[in-house]
């Protein structure tokens, strides 16, 4: 029974493999559950057995990208002790990642109008709503900024991250405006901190 289970989870894997080329390469659209089967050279049923919709692939997808996204962003930041600097810094790696075609197609163009905003938004708070609170809270806590509630302080940054990241999906070129929107952010974070007197 376990070498079932392993069996099934490795051609799951081959299949977000496949899709995620496809997806990212000409869009959810353009992509067909043929094209997906064909990718890995199975029969599209055996697809199907493992995946019910293409949209369920696209949700695997765009699971396994955000999972990504978030590896390349805490790698980022990981030497980082300033909380604010690691705050820009970790913003920088979010844009440039997504400016690689593959991710900006499933992660900005695709995501919310595949998923559904509300849907989108979940799976975005899975994976980064907790970056911005710790971070925040981290730099009060070393007096970088001064206390203050700290959830509200972050779902401005948070909405003010994804009006950037939209800005980048519509742009002809996401890696420029991605980085004007970064160093946008890294002024507002400076604003914040406690200058000595």
């Amino acid at each position: 029974m376990a070498k079932q289970a392993e069996r099934s989870e490795t051609t799951r894997k081959a299949i977000v493999t496949a899709a995620r080329a496809l997806f990212g390469g000409q869009g959810f659209h353009a992509t067909t559950m043929e094209g997906i089967a064909e990718a890995i050279r199975m029969a599209k049923g055996a697809v199907y057995h493992h995946f019910g919709t293409k949209e369920a692939i696209f949700e695997a997808v765009f699971e396994d990208a955000s999972a990504d996204l978030v590896r390349q962003v805490r790698a980022a930041i990981r030497d980082e002790p300033d909380a604010l600097k690691a705050m820009a810094i970790g913003t920088h790696a979010y844009f440039d990642a997504c400016a690689q075609p593959g991710l900006a197609q499933i992660i900005l163009r695709d995501g919310p109008a595949v998923l559904g905003w509300a849907r989108w938004r979940e799976i975005d708070e899975r994976y980064f709503g907790r970056l911005i609170p710790d971070a925040l809270k981290r730099a009060m806590d070393s007096g970088l900024i001064a206390k203050r509630p700290v959830e509200p302080l972050a779902r401005l940054f948070i909405g003010a991250i994804t009006e950037a990241a939209a800005a980048c999906a519509a742009s002809d070129d996401p890696g420029a405006v991605g980085r004007q929107h970064a160093r946008a952010m890294q002024a507002l974070l400076e604003g914040l901190r406690i200058r000595p007197r």
